[in-house]
């Protein structure tokens, strides 16, 4: 059983984003929905494609940390932020099975890095296309929608 979608954004996703100064209706839908339909909400937090809530692969996390954050120091610090003290240096995968609210800005941050416009954030159609297009290149956007309805209860849908 995974976490409850209506904590998981109150207590991670939206936070976080605040945290990132990111937060808008449509980002939280978007990380709720990609959280659902890569690990039923954290049903499954660990396996061959990928860690954590959005099954992020070790290559892209590094990537993102290379290529992306390397070239935003403020944002690299707020991210870093969010890591284990100690815990990071010696396994910084590891963070995105066991950190929520970092795997949270990981995951964001592969989004912003694509630079999409956002839908709506009652739009889970437009929300399985970024899902796709960023975690899921072989995905069918009614893999997503389907998630989105077994994972997602109807009130928060219309709450975020």
């Amino acid at each position: 059983m995974g976490i409850a979608a209506k904590e998981l954004s109150q207590y991670v996703i939206r936070p976080t984003l605040v945290y990132l100064n990111r937060h808008c209706a449509s980002a939280e839908a978007l990380l709720l929905g990609v959280a659902a339909s890569q690990s039923a909400l954290g049903s499954a937090l660990h396996g061959r494609r990928g860690h954590g809530l959005y099954r992020i692969d070790e290559s892209r996390h590094t990537s993102l940390w290379d290529h992306f954050l390397a070239r935003d120091p403020d944002m690299a610090s707020l991210v870093r932020g969010l890591a284990s003290q100690h815990a990071f240096l010696g396994g910084p995968h590891l963070e995105l099975t066991v950190n929520l609210r970092y795997a949270t800005a990981i995951a964001w941050m592969m989004i912003e890095q694509q630079t999409p416009t956002l839908p709506a954030a009652d739009d889970v159609i437009g929300q399985a296309r970024i899902w796709r297009q960023i975690f899921s290149p072989h995905g069918r956007l009614r893999d997503f929608r389907n998630a989105w309805e077994n994972c997602v209860n109807s009130t928060i849908s219309h709450a975020i």
